[in-house]
């Protein structure tokens, strides 16, 4: 081929026909998508690292990271003299994660072996809750039965601490103290009134948990916990053990429904001992009856009976109209015909003319009467209600009764009557103390308290020469020809007054049921201590106030004087063959031979 063939031929092309972007191009290209694959990556990992982190934290929290409360142990609760109450033990819940237990379903017998629970009705239980992320398998286990069974090693199961109360005098103290739920919240009596101050505040804090459901780590501190606060109650174990001791026994030989007591410290109000039967172990609530659970001192009534002839002559006193022994109240042969109605006294042939003080030795309904009508109705009334019959005591006890009378305006004759010896209107035996406490104290009333060193500042009701002779008319009654001799305690002088009442029943009075009561003061020439004793419906011996309710003053209060080292009254006194009869004694009347007690109340006519 000659050069002019060759110039004029075509020149082979660099790439084939088909071929491919060059090389340049193709990286190019590659670099473009990388680009856009980090833009990708860098948008995405912005979203999940800026714009949604909170949401994805969140999500991982949700699975490893839990809030957990720190438990708290509620407060201690003392006697006066520093004994414990009610405290507070440690305990382990056995808790889980229902989901993941049930993922681990071969292991449910093993655990329910653990648990002392079958297995079947365990699987039950974990089905009905496995959407939860919390369920409780048993609730309040010793720390050594816990342990064995979170040493069994099932996933999703943990222990939880918590506190359970424990109170070492058990029945004993069960109506002042109530008791706690599982939760440890208070529900009744002193744990319940006091719950927020005994409580605390359970603290929380955040962990981590693996997969297996157990805290590996613990993050921060939520809030701190807040133990309980102690209280210390004016309330002696030592006291409260005698009351309870011997009012069962007397409740039980005398096949009564229920008794209640109080014992006040008169210069502070102080409750020392309050005691309320039939009772219950507050250690193990289930199963008691709810009429056991219930503090009957300050939330059942009773009708007073003759043991509210002392306020009556209170007012009789206050008003000028009388003193101790003037003028004579006629009472005749025993039987007052009066709108209808026969007032009747149970001394045979009647108890003639008495002194007023007379009218409480012998605890005579005619005399009681007779002095009621003859004062002014509303001045009556306002005395009744100075010593705090009517409205609660303010002791701040739960489902505490204010009890009941009725305003003076709306008392007819009879009522007015019937009342000045007891019937009619209703008191709790806190009530009843509380005003025999008044007395005592010189006519200061002061509010009763559980708290030690809780009292008010008093309020004066009464003159303290009126106080000092109806302490002094009521001595009487324990001493010989009184009433309530049964009441009497060695080298101490008692003052004090019996009540026998009917019971209410079908809008009438049970004709063969009675309340018995005693109130009383020792010692009477320097009080200190008020008891008042109420015994329900005894069937067995004796209902009458004196040989029913007495008795159980003079145990405890005898005991209760030692325990408290009072000094016995002026011994002197003791060698002219007993304490003398206030105010001259009685007048028109000889002392019998034979000592009979108050049942005047039970023969009193049913208003």
């Amino acid at each position: 081929m000659n050069r002019l063939q060759q110039a004029m031929a075509p020149k082979p092309s660099s790439r084939r026909k088909g071929a491919g972007p060059s090389t340049r191009r193709r990286m190019l290209l590659v670099i473009g998508i990388l680009g856009v694959a980090s833009l990708g990556l860098v948008a995405r990992a912005f979203d999940l690292q800026v714009v949604r982190k909170q949401f994805y934290q969140d999500q991982g929290d949700a699975r490893f990271l839990r809030v957990m409360p720190i438990a708290v142990s509620r407060g201690t609760i003392f006697d006066r003299n520093g004994e414990p109450l009610a405290v507070s033990t440690p305990m382990v819940s056995i808790t889980c994660v229902p989901s993941e237990v049930l993922d681990n379903a071969d292991r449910i017998p093993a655990l329910a072996q653990a648990l002392g629970t079958n297995a079947d009705e365990l699987k039950s239980y974990l089905e009905q809750r496995a959407d939860r992320d919390f369920a409780y398998l048993r609730r309040q286990m010793s720390p050594e039965a816990a342990q064995a069974v979170l040493a069994v090693g099932i996933p999703g199961v943990n222990g939880q601490r918590e506190y359970k109360r424990y109170y070492p005098s058990g029945e004993v103290t069960a109506h002042v103290l109530g008791f706690t739920n599982i939760d440890d919240h208070g529900q009744e009596g002193l744990e319940l009134a006091f719950d927020n101050w005994l409580a605390g505040k359970p603290g929380a804090k955040r962990v981590i948990r693996d997969r297996m459901g157990r805290i590996v780590e613990d993050v921060e501190q939520v809030h701190a916990p807040q133990p309980g606060q102690n209280l210390t109650l004016s309330i002696d174990r030592r006291i409260q053990f005698l009351a309870y001791s011997e009012l069962k026994k007397q409740l039980d030989e005398l096949d009564a429904d229920s008794g209640e007591m109080v014992v006040l410290d008169i210069h502070t109000g102080e409750i020392l001992a309050m005691v309320s039967l039939p009772t219950y172990n507050p250690n193990a609530v289930t199963g008691s009856p709810a009429a056991a659970r219930r503090n009957r001192t300050v939330t059942d009534v009773v009708e007073p009976g003759s043991t509210m002839k002392t306020f009556t002559m209170a007012a009789a006193l206050s008003s000028g109209k009388y003193t101790p022994t003037s003028p004579m109240v006629d009472t005749g042969n025993g039987h007052w015909y009066f709108m209808g109605k026969d007032i009747r006294d149970v001394e045979t042939g009647g108890n003639g003319v008495l002194t007023p003080t007379g009218v409480l030795t012998k605890s005579s309904n005619i005399g009681a009467a007779k002095i009621g009508l003859s004062l002014d109705t509303k001045f009556l009334y306002d005395t009744y209600r100075a010593f705090g019959f009517g409205e609660s005591t303010g002791s701040g006890f739960p489902g505490e009764s204010a009890g009941l009378l009725r305003p003076g305006r709306s008392w007819r004759p009879i009522e007015k009557a019937t009342m000045a010896y007891g019937y009619g209107l209703n008191v709790t035996p806190l009530q009843l103390a509380t005003a025999y406490a008044t007395l005592a104290n010189g006519g200061v009333r002061h509010t009763p308290t559980f708290i030690k060193g809780g009292a008010d500042a008093g309020t004066q009701i009464i003159s303290p020469n009126i106080a000092r002779e109806l302490v002094d008319m009521l001595e009487t009654v324990t001493a010989p020809g009184g009433s309530a001799t049964r009441a009497q305690i060695a080298n101490y002088i008692v003052a004090g007054k019996t009540g026998t009442a009917h019971l209410a029943s079908g809008g009438g009075y049970a004709k063969n049921s009675y309340n018995s009561l005693f109130a009383g003061i020792v010692p009477a020439t320097d009080p200190r201590l008020v008891g008042v004793v109420v015994i329900n419906n005894p069937k067995k011996n004796a209902y009458y106030g004196g040989v029913v309710s007495a008795p159980v003053f003079q145990s405890v209060m005898s005991g209760a004087l030692r325990l408290l080292d009072v000094p016995p009254d002026n011994i002197g006194r003791w060698y002219v063959g007993g304490p003398l009869q206030a105010g001259g004694g009685l007048a028109g009347t000889a002392p019998p031979q034979n000592t009979q007690d108050d049942q005047s109340a039970v023969e009193a006519v049913e208003p």
